[in-house]
């Protein structure tokens, strides 16, 4: 549009110019027509010959020069008035171009604005599904942990299972041993007392023999009578042989009792050794009486009676003894009757 400006007026300089020339070549001929018109001159000397110029022939070119002024003026005009709507038409379109390029950069910048906004949700998504992601991890973590830790309380919850299924087994079948060395207690201890019946039997029959003896001995008196020189000197022998048995028996009871301790000893070992071994046990004790029967080779337990003690050391006990079942019996008799009724203090070290 800058180009355009100087050409407007290069282009209208032009026709002005041409008019101004036809006026003035106009007013020339008008004036001088009235020269001619209006004084004759006189001739001098030689005769000059005047061209007369008609004045409708004048005014006839003044006509056309005039329209052709008005003309050229009208297209002049129509020049300046398509330069203004061409000139108006390209401010329209440069406005109309500014106002595309307006809203170019307008969408443009929304485009970005939204593209930026698409990115800024595009990490914010991808920083939640990352942050998912690791959520989902640690949980399936935890839950792997979680299912470690319950499979390996299945296991010992499955081997304590087992092991209490074990041990009510052995201990349904120390039961069942319990009461067969029971059964064999009874018919033992039916077998002792027709051997204790045996034995009144033979009780009464010695005391008839006693009485027997008696009498012999009150034959025997009337022949010591007979005999009372030497009866001074066979007391003398007898008192020597007296003070001797006397301490004959304190070293047998002393021996006895050595016997019966020996015995327990060994009878505690038996139990200790069939004791179920658990730490709460240790340092704990439990006080028992137990009733043995004697047999051919050994002492058969025929009941047992707990005095006292720990009742879980107790029970173990009992649970021991009865696996023991029979224990060694002493070359004593007179030990081995002590033993019939026994008391042990069973402890855990």
């Amino acid at each position: 549009m800058k180009d355009s400006k100087p050409r407007k007026k290069s282009d209208s300089t032009k026709p002005i110019f041409i008019s101004v020339s036809l006026h003035a070549l106009l007013v020339v001929a008008l004036v001088w027509g009235a020269d001619f018109t209006m004084s004759k001159p006189e001739p001098s000397g030689q005769m000059v010959q005047a061209v007369v110029i008609d004045p409708s022939m004048v005014r006839q070119q003044a006509q056309q020069i005039r329209s052709q002024r008005e003309e050229a003026a009208k297209k002049e005009q129509d020049r300046l008035d398509k330069l203004r709507r061409e000139s108006e038409q390209l401010e329209k379109n440069r406005q109309a171009e500014e106002e595309r390029i307006r809203k170019l950069k307008e969408q443009q910048v929304k485009e970005a604005k939204a593209a930026r906004e698409a990115e800024k949700q595009r990490v914010q998504k991808e920083k939640e599904r990352l942050a998912a992601e690791e959520r989902v991890r640690k949980e399936n973590e935890r839950a792997a942990k979680l299912e470690t830790e319950r499979k390996a309380k299945e296991e010992a919850i499955k081997k304590a299972e087992q092991e209490r299924l074990a041990k009510e087994a052995a201990i349904a079948k120390a039961e069942k041993e319990r009461l067969a060395r029971e059964k064999a207690a009874k018919e033992a201890e039916e077998k002792a007392a027709k051997a204790e019946k045996d034995r009144l039997a033979k009780e009464k029959a010695a005391k008839e023999a006693a009485e027997k003896a008696r009498k012999e001995q009150e034959r025997l008196k009337r022949l010591e009578r007979e005999a009372k020189e030497q009866e001074a000197a066979l007391n003398d022998i007898f008192a020597g042989l007296e003070t001797e048995a006397g301490q004959n028996n304190v070293a047998r009871n002393r021996f006895i009792d050595d016997e019966i301790a020996r015995m327990s000893a060994i009878y505690i070992q038996n139990i200790q050794q069939r004791l179920i071994k658990d730490d709460y046990l240790l340092g704990k004790e439990c006080k028992v009486k137990m009733k043995l029967i004697p047999t051919g080779s050994d002492m058969l337990v025929s009941g047992v009676t707990v005095v006292g003690g720990d009742s879980r050391v107790c029970a173990a006990t009992k649970s021991a003894i009865a696996k023991v079942g029979s224990f060694p019996k002493s070359s004593e008799a007179s030990v081995n009757e002590k033993l019939k009724d026994i008391n042990l203090t069973v402890a855990l070290d």
